[in-house]
């Protein structure tokens, strides 16, 4: 599977567009990660139980997009977009949708 932000595939030819497809994640950042993060904020630096957490909310909403794209009968997604936000009462939610359009390419 071919997954590109762009809009064509060098040396590719788009036969089909079979739609847009989405991977949503929301993952929950527990106490502990909350409590460090906190301290490399007073302290300063990077927080990297945080960007572990975004790493993978990203690489599964990635790969959960793959599959929906795979499930239409594409063999590659064009135009990808990558969207984060932050959720719940204190902001302890990390949200991640990916799209893209699904082709078939020769």
């Amino acid at each position: 599977m071919i997954v590109s932000t762009t809009s064509v595939l060098e040396g590719k030819k788009i036969v089909e567009y079979k739609g847009i497809v989405f991977g949503e994640v929301v993952a929950g950042v527990n106490f502990v990660k909350d409590f460090k993060a906190g301290l490399t904020n007073f302290f300063g630096g990077r927080s990297g139980s945080y960007e572990n957490e975004l790493v993978q909310a990203r690489t599964n909403a990635l790969e959960e997009m793959t599959r929906r794209a795979e499930g239409v009968g594409a063999n590659a997604v064009v135009g990808v977009d990558v969207d984060y936000e932050v959720l719940g009462t204190g902001n302890n939610m990390l949200m991640v949708i990916v799209s893209g359009t699904a082709v078939s390419v020769q």
